[in-house]
């Protein structure tokens, strides 16, 4: 995973030490000795998770981290206070800052990691929203901004999964506090049921279920179409920090409270969770309402080329900042001018639209697909690593090959498609220049036989490739 952390500490040993263990995870780390040295590298460098201590002279942690998220250039950036203090109210104080967690000294590597990891996916996830109507501003589509700060956290509705009906009992007691209606069930099963008919804006998981085990749910929920983007807070003892730690990389978990459960801690950490739900919603709901028909495909509902190329120059911007690869692919239906001619334009319209459909639903949420025109289409992935590519690529090949196209009235058609990658490295700068190197790959791919993948400088993708993939490489 690809990510810059910023190292907040004004005692130059504490620095060296994160410094050296985030290095052997292969995040990159910069460094700032004082308050307004954060406040400024935050601005201009733009990390991806910011780590604060709290105990510093002049400006403290906690002042940092309110300007922090006062600040619009530099709200979204997460925080997780790093601090010898131990004290429940300073771990309070520094969650109403506006910090995402509040990991003590000496800081336990398995946790740190952890929750650097599941921090990215979620400010990923954000920029990407942010940027989007960035864009449509760009084209006078959007409406009024919306500020994270300015998000009401009040009357939020909340799912208790808890098979323990007193912990149930004193955990409703506080969370109805902040006038929150609060749904409780023992189990995975119901928790499951509601969750499909109800819009939760968090979702609290005991990991101690009877007969079941938290994690699994977690898994479930965030799986599931309708519950993948809901926040979910795990509740744990203080022996199962391994399956948190769990839970949080790889379960899809936001979150996590320890027992004996604090009231305001736990006030607090939910009304984080619903102010970056509420802000994540706000944003979706400016960009869909806003977004013109003059920017998207009025027969797929995906991007169109002129969109396209304004968020691809946004999206490259971005990857310099950071240094982080791009990739951009584009496909081509393999002979789809045969099936308008045999079928009809009225099928081949359909069969657009369920190859628009399969390719979504392969990709991750902040990746952007676009139709370029006809029967070609780009799909742009931030962030993700050379052997990673591979695999995506080959992967959305045989999703369309594998499986025939049903069309209602004509029964079900066969259809592949040539794809041609680029892996963008090199400071960026100029987004036709990109798009037109994908497209000289993509003919490579056609006059290799089509039905296949072809990357500029490397050749054709085999099945040994993708096998050949590399761990450090992996989706983020």
């Amino acid at each position: 995973m690809s990510a810059k952390i910023l190292v907040v500490d004004d005692i130059a040993p504490n620095v060296k030490l994160l410094e050296a263990k985030l290095a052997r995870e292969f995040f990159r780390v910069i460094t700032a000795m004082s308050g307004p040295e954060a406040l400024e590298k935050a601005k201009n460098e733009k990390p991806d998770v910011i780590l604060l201590d709290i105990m510093m002279p002049g400006m403290d942690g906690f002042e940092v981290c309110e300007r922090l998220k006062a600040d619009p250039a530099t709200q979204n950036i997460p925080v997780v206070m790093v601090t010898a203090l131990t004290d429940i109210a300073d771990r309070v104080r520094g969650l109403e800052a506006g910090a995402d967690d509040f990991l003590s000294k000496p800081v336990n590597d398995l946790a740190l990691m952890s929750r650097v990891r599941s921090l990215i996916r979620l400010k990923m996830t954000a920029d990407e929203w942010m940027l989007r109507e960035e864009t449509a501003h760009q084209f006078g589509a959007a409406t009024q901004q919306v500020n994270l700060a300015d998000v009401d956290t009040s009357a939020a509705e909340i799912l208790l999964v808890e098979s323990s009906a007193a912990e149930a009992q004193r955990l409703v007691e506080s969370l109805q506090r902040d006038k929150h209606k609060v749904t409780v069930v023992p189990n995975g099963l119901r928790a499951m049921e509601l969750a499909e008919k109800t819009a939760f804006d968090v979702i609290l998981v005991s990991l101690n279920l009877d007969g079941e085990d938290g994690l699994r749910l977690c898994s479930h929920l965030r799986l599931d179409g309708v519950t993948k983007s809901v926040p979910i807070v795990m509740l744990a003892d203080e022996q199962d920090m391994v399956r948190v730690a769990t839970g949080l990389e790889f379960n899809g978990a936001h979150d996590y409270l320890l027992r004996p459960v604090d009231r305001n801690e736990l006030r607090a950490r939910i009304k984080t969770q619903v102010r970056r739900r509420r802000y994540q919603k706000l944003l979706r709901a400016n960009y869909e309402t806003s977004i013109s028909m003059a920017l998207t495909d009025s027969l797929t509902g995906l991007f169109n080329r002129r969109y396209l190329m304004a968020h691809l120059k946004k999206m490259m911007d971005e990857a310099n900042v950071g240094m982080k690869p791009l990739c951009v692919l584009m496909f081509d239906l393999d002979h789809f001018k045969n099936i308008n001619d045999t079928y009809g334009h009225g099928v081949g319209d359909e069969v657009l639209r369920e190859f628009s459909a399969r390719l979504m639903k392969q990709i991750r949420s902040f990746d952007m697909l676009a139709r370029l025109g006809g029967e070609e289409f780009v799909a742009v992935l931030p962030n993700i690593g050379r052997h990673t590519a591979f695999d995506v690529a080959y992967r959305l090949r045989k999703v369309i090959a594998d499986t025939p196209f049903t069309i209602p009235s004509k029964g079900q058609i066969s259809v592949t498609c040539s794809i041609g990658g680029v892996i963008l490295e090199e400071s960026l700068k100029d987004a036709e220049a990109a798009i037109d190197r994908a497209d000289k790959a993509l003919y490579e791919a056609k006059d290799s036989g089509r039905n296949c993948v072809y990357f500029e400088g490397l050749g054709l993708i085999s099945q040994a490739n993708v096998l050949n993939a590399s761990a450090e490489d992996a989706f983020v």
